[in-house]
């Protein structure tokens, strides 16, 4: 049997791929029985944070990923492609549509059984997958810092606000692409345009709102990917124009200008009756949160969906206790996947998830576990969770930086030209996935 722990994206990809393989599995979620302090619903493979799936942008390295997952028959990639919302070149999912049809999908999927309820230790016997995200309970994350002889490791993480599209005032917000680049060439976000007046007044309004209590303690990090706002501006005035508030390639078309600052919308959901406020997720209370970001322009009379939270996540140091295949070194019958592998990022999660499920068939079977290959951006990132250095040991997306280099002729013969740079890896990791799926087949 396998035992699959966690009903998030890493988990329901495990299960898939274990049903695909015509084995068995026993999913086990906790919600609704036990809630986490950032879930709404007990749907399987809900979205907490953000909607997006990053960048679909052919040759960059979250493009890459999808590409691979793709290749490998990915269930979520196949569902958030059903459920698409506009948003540039980034794969945006209406999140409610994806949870659901992702539920859906795993119940009926032949060989899996779904259980709801805590699970408060890892079972004995059999092949276990550990999924269950960074907002593991306290009794099983005990119990996986026990088995795994390490201390537990948290950063905060964040979520950004949601507001109603018709309270946004398009008097003053007006709809683009950054550099007018999107998928189909439509204007997918809407934009809030500040002059320095406005930017400086909401500067200073953020920095003087309240957190809520108890504060978080000094000692215990932010994830630096995922910083709140309010943590980024305490960095210097213009730290937020650089980040989330950028405004390049934005013209405001009531001055033929780029402006001062911008705060960017993404559409939510296939309705289009919500947006989220990009990058602006934060831990300030909730009535401050109301005040402040109705400083923005266009947002003077929003009304709140959702109030941006902030949540403990857990990861185990990966570096110290897993192999490439994701199965933990001193019990190899254990994999790991997702954020509590150290991993960021919804696609990453779905990656380790499908290939947790399918290492986790071949463990059961007493077949080889192969390794992915390096030159892959799934086997990077896997190489990365497995190889890196344990002190100070922090979750990543996937970058090129985790790729291989080129060899030394391509990189001369490419020096000025990243574009192609990019091409290349992309071309070879394709190629590398295309070798391990037929040396792979039955």
């Amino acid at each position: 049997m396998i035992h699959i722990l966690g009903g998030g994206l890493a988990g329901c990809e495990a299960a898939w791929q274990v049903s695909r393989a015509g084995a068995r599995a026993t999913l086990y979620e906790m919600r609704p029985e036990r809630m986490t302090p950032a879930h709404k619903s007990a749907q399987l493979a809900e979205l907490v944070c953000s909607n997006s799936l990053k960048s679909e942008s052919e040759n960059s390295a979250p493009w890459l990923l999808k590409q691979e997952l793709r290749r490998m028959d990915s269930l979520l990639l196949r569902v958030a492609a059903e459920v698409r919302v506009p948003a540039g070149h980034a794969l945006t999912v209406d999140r409610e549509a994806f949870a659901a049809t992702v539920t859906e999908a795993v119940s009926r999927a032949p060989g899996i059984e779904i259980r709801r309820g805590e699970v408060t230790h890892l079972p004995e016997e059999g092949v276990v997958v550990v999924a269950t995200g960074p907002l593991t309970s306290d009794a099983l994350a005990t119990a996986i810092a026990r088995m795994t002889g390490s201390e537990r490791l948290f950063f905060y993480d964040s979520i950004s606000p949601i507001v109603e599209a018709g309270s946004i005032n398009m008097d003053v917000a007006f709809r683009a692409s950054r550099y007018g680049k999107s998928m189909d060439g439509s204007d997918d976000y809407i934009n809030c345009p500040f002059n320095r007046d406005e930017y400086e007044r909401f500067l200073a309004a953020l920095l003087e709102a309240r957190q809520h209590t108890p504060h978080i303690p000094d000692d215990i990090p932010y994830f630096e990917a995922c910083l709140p706002i309010e943590e980024i501006a305490r960095r210097g005035p213009d730290t937020l124009r650089f980040g989330p508030m950028k405004p390049v390639g934005l013209t405001d078309p009531r001055t033929g200008r780029w402006p001062y600052a911008a705060v960017q919308l993404r559409q939510e959901n296939l309705r289009a009756d919500s947006y989220n406020l990009v990058g602006f997720q934060n831990y300030l209370r909730y009535p401050d949160q109301k005040r402040v970001f109705r400083l923005i322009p266009g947002l003077e009379n929003a009304e709140f969906v959702r109030y941006g939270q902030i949540h403990r996540n857990t990861y185990i140091n990966a570096p110290a206790i897993l192999l490439p295949t994701l199965q933990m070194r001193r019990e190899p019958r254990v994999l790991f996947a997702g954020q509590i592998a150290g991993i960021e990022g919804y696609v990453e999660s779905i990656a380790t998830g499908l290939l947790a499920g399918r290492n986790a068939v071949a463990v059961e079977r007493g077949e080889s576990v192969r390794a992915m290959p390096p030159a892959t951006a799934l086997g990077s990132l896997c190489r990365y969770v497995s190889g890196a250095d344990p002190r100070g040991y922090q979750p990543a997306n996937i970058t090129f930086d985790l790729l291989p280099q080129l060899d030394e002729a391509a990189r001369r013969r490419m020096k000025h030209d990243k574009r192609a740079r990019h091409a290349e890896v992309c071309r070879l990791a394709l190629e590398a996935l295309d070798e391990h799926l037929a040396v792979s087949a039955p």
